[in-house]
């Protein structure tokens, strides 16, 4: 397992060692001693799947301190263009952004730290994303970021996605509340 680092502090891409053969591929996409061997110490405490068809958008989400959430976040099928978004106030990278295409092909992973808005968009039909949570959801703690907030200038690929209502509503960076 390789760590990568991103240009944002705490933000890393997860690389598997991936065994193949004739019958197919083999990689674990989490173990609690490897991953405090490359400096995550994360206890991960709910797991969430979503499929998708091409072109959805999920994001920018967040959950508000005190059930502020760290994710591992990769696909099983398909493909999307993950977004994490530095929202830390005493960051040095705040309001900055990194993105990964995370895909069945590649097995890359994402570990996102507290502190960071995450969104992402899908570059397949039935997409299978899947998520490691380090808190349980909340619904009285949920926020989010508008995904095409012009100050964040996210380059998404595409000027009509599929949104839910919910992310519809969400509020730019800049006018949102800064919880962290």
């Amino acid at each position: 397992m390789k760590l990568i680092e991103t240009p944002i502090a705490d933000l890393y891409v997860i690389q598997p060692d991936v065994y193949k053969d004739d019958r197919g591929l083999f990689f674990e996409s989490f173990s609690t001693p490897k991953f405090k061997q490359l400096g995550i110490d994360c206890e991960f405490v709910q797991d969430n799947q979503s499929n998708s068809q091409i072109g959805v958008l999920r994001g920018l989400h967040f959950q508000k301190p005190p059930f502020a959430q760290a994710k591992l976040v990769r696909v099983s099928n398909g493909s999307v263009l993950d977004i994490a978004v530095d929202i830390r106030t005493n960051s040095a990278t705040f309001g900055k952004w990194f993105s990964c295409v995370l895909s069945q092909e590649n097995n890359l992973m994402m570990f996102i730290p507290e502190g960071f808005a995450h969104g992402f968009i899908t570059l397949e039909e039935n997409t299978v994303f899947l998520y490691k949570c380090s808190k349980v959801y909340n619904k009285e703690s949920e926020s989010g970021i508008i995904w095409n907030d012009p100050e964040l200038n996210i380059n998404w690929g595409v000027s009509n996605p599929v949104l839910s209502e919910k992310d519809v509503l969400f509020t730019t960076l800049e006018q949102s509340q800064h919880y962290f």
